[in-house]
């Protein structure tokens, strides 16, 4: 249809209709789990008995211990943040590599190389958390009992849950540096050669501006990825419990509204880091 020409009011009302209908499919979920966060009941679901912020500030020896009063929970969501740090530093530089690997040379079996990195992508999380988790026990079982090396990292454990995650995250960042630098004007670099600037130089002022807005859009995708994994973690994790899997143990024992507490708190971090790194991303963009 012509976007010019007037549609007709079925057309128009089934559109809004449309929209109303996957908006509320979208955010409804999130806010009933906010609005129950403050509700006065030991439960995490409707009636509503009553406004109370216990759920966040409840002492630990008041019956209603809240979340920042829970130090199960914040040691948990330290150790998500830590272990998504990493694999947002990890992340980003090796898909810097695989961008420019891709990007810049040219040798034999690119292509196979290229849809090879997309594989951890198709795969189950579960899938790939076992098969790292037997991969890696079958090494770290081969150097002990060949050198009586104890390779600790190769255990379960946060080493192995951020291995697990960067092996399938890496490929997002990988993608989203790419589509950057494909579209880089090459001859930028070339003159800057031309005038007498060297490899570092060139990389520094030129290349990487241009391609800071992927970066931190890469960092962004791949610290929010980690930080919510689940499947992947739960078979890879040691005594250190990041915060999904703390909270599914939660839910396990008997849910309460701390994890709706939880929840609030994600989505409002989750929010603000992402409109951080939007308007940092369009800062350097338009700079560009």
């Amino acid at each position: 249809m012509i976007p010019s020409l007037p549609r007709p009011a079925w057309l128009r009302v089934s559109t809004v209709v449309y929209a109303v209908l996957f908006f509320a499919f979208l955010f409804l979920p999130l806010v009933i789990v906010a609005v129950f966060a403050f509700n006065d009941a030991p439960y995490p679901a409707p009636p509503w008995r009553g406004f109370t912020l216990d759920w966040f500030l409840g002492a630990a020896g008041s019956g209603r211990r809240g979340l920042f009063a829970d130090r199960a929970m914040l040691g948990s969501l330290w150790t998500s943040v830590v272990v998504a740090c990493w694999v947002t530093v990890l992340s980003v530089l090796v898909g810097t590599a695989n961008a420019f690997l891709i990007e810049r040379t040219q040798f034999r079996g690119k292509q196979a190389l290229s849809l090879l990195m997309l594989a951890p992508l198709v795969i189950p999380g579960v899938i790939l958390g076992i098969s790292i988790l037997a991969f890696a026990s079958r090494i770290a079982n081969l150097a002990d009992d060949l050198w009586g090396l104890e390779l600790e990292f190769l255990r379960p454990g946060l080493p192995l849950v951020v291995l697990g995650q960067f092996s399938y995250i890496v490929s997002i960042a990988t993608l989203t540096i790419t589509a950057r630098l494909k579209r880089f004007d090459a001859t930028l670099e070339d003159a800057a050669y031309n005038l007498g600037a060297s490899r570092a130089a060139v990389f520094t002022t030129i290349t990487l501006p241009y391609l800071q807005p992927a970066l931190i859009g890469a960092a962004a995708i791949s610290f929010l990825m980690s930080f919510e994994n689940f499947n992947t973690t739960l078979m890879l994790v040691g005594s250190d419990a990041p915060l999904t899997v703390m909270m599914y143990g939660r839910m396990r024992e008997g849910a309460t509204p701390v994890l709706n507490a939880v929840s609030l708190f994600l989505m409002v971090a989750s929010a603000l880091l992402a409109l951080t790194l939007l308007r940092g991303a369009k800062g350097s963009d338009s700079q560009t």
